[in-house]
């Protein structure tokens, strides 16, 4: 029986054909460039927030009210650095002194305070129901929460999202302290911090887990730069509160135009696909940015320090990834451990009290 040199070749693969085909150093940078194009064209779809707010109305009400608050908000804090604060400087008497103080205690900070935990909440009705009204269905969150596990996750991820808000601005805080490069390197970061904020909620309501989300974000972070860059610089013109403030103005609609953006490219690893040979990126040309490593780090660290009577459990998790830790948090794992145990416990005691053998059960 013979054999074809095709029909051989396919069988006995020489070590050349096994070995990666790269792209050049040129074609990686433009296609970066390319990506980030995208990025930029994708932050400035404005027809799709006009278009989405006029055809809901729910949307439409959630996004008013949203927009009225933080615009309160803002023009507080402009009130008092413009207008209070330059009165009362170089004043002898102590209530004039103090008048910014009285201020900033008994109305700019309840209004930012409110701003934000109300506006948490409606920026979740806004990305559900776009979510919904784009792709037709349920989000991976709508279905799990009418579940006692659903709920739990629900909890947890909210308390996640603030621990990972707080280690977020400790590293942009630190990179900005950096000598020369600091404030360039703090802008950058704050471009893909704004971008996973946009994106979190479609990658949530697609069942996406924590490493799945930074992953994503880190295999494409040419188009996540540019898709940030926008409200970043909008949000370094004023003050703290003010850039803070800014910021939540703009949330819901840019959680809108990430609901409709396309993130590119489609596969990292072989961003052109247009014939049957893999080419992968020129190696000199980062695939993945590790953009997110020191606030993973801190999360972790975190975690461990806050969790209870989970011993054994967090230290099993050094032989484990970088964050997993904290994505079982975030997940929700921890908590149903916690009540399993409890439970657990519970029915223990339980039995030794009465001594009434009730047998082996199963707790679900």
């Amino acid at each position: 029986m013979s054999y074809s040199p095709s029909t051989q070749s396919r069988y006995n693969p020489s070590a050349r054909s096994l070995y990666p085909s790269f792209l050049s150093v040129q074609e990686s940078l433009l296609l970066q460039l390319n990506w980030a194009r995208h990025g930029l064209v994708d932050t400035f779809r404005w027809d799709h927030v006009i278009s989405t707010i006029a055809g809901d109305s729910q949307i439409r009400a959630n996004v008013y009210k949203s927009l009225l608050l933080n615009s309160l908000s803002l023009t507080s804090i402009y009130t008092f650095d413009l207008l209070l604060l330059p009165l009362v400087q170089d004043q002898q008497k102590w209530l004039h002194r103090n008048v910014g103080w009285f201020y900033q205690v008994l109305w700019l900070l309840p209004v930012i305070g409110l701003s934000f935990y109300l506006n948490s909440s409606w920026c979740n009705i806004i990305a559900e129901r776009t979510f919904v009204l784009k792709h037709g269905n349920r989000s991976a969150v709508q279905q799990q929460s009418v579940t006692y596990t659903g709920m739990l996750k629900s909890i947890a991820t909210s308390a996640y999202r603030v621990v990972m808000v707080f280690t977020s601005l400790v590293v942009s805080f630190a990179l900005g302290n950096i000598p020369y490069a600091g404030p360039i390197l703090g802008f950058f970061f704050m471009c893909w911090l704004d971008s996973y904020y946009f994106f979190e909620f479609v990658w949530i309501a697609r069942g996406m887990s924590l490493s799945r989300r930074v992953r994503h974000l880190e295999e494409r972070w040419a188009y996540y730069f540019a898709f940030g860059l926008p409200s970043a610089a909008l949000c370094t013109l004023g003050s703290g509160l003010a850039n803070a403030a800014v910021f939540a103005l703009v949330f819901p609609l840019y959680i809108v135009m990430a609901m409709h953006a396309r993130p590119v490219p489609t596969d990292p690893y072989n961003p052109v696909s247009d014939t049957d040979v893999v080419r992968h990126p020129s190696p000199f040309i980062p695939i993945r940015l590790p953009v997110f490593a020191m606030v993973m780090f801190l999360n972790d660290w975190i975690v461990r320090i806050l969790s209870v009577g989970g011993g054994s459990r967090t230290r099993n998790t050094h032989r484990r990834g970088i964050s997993d830790d904290t994505e079982s948090v975030e997940e929700g794992e921890r908590i149903k451990m916690q009540s399993k145990n409890a439970t657990s416990s519970f029915q223990s005691n339980k039995s030794s009290s009465s001594r009434i053998n009730i047998g082996r059960r199963k707790i679900d």
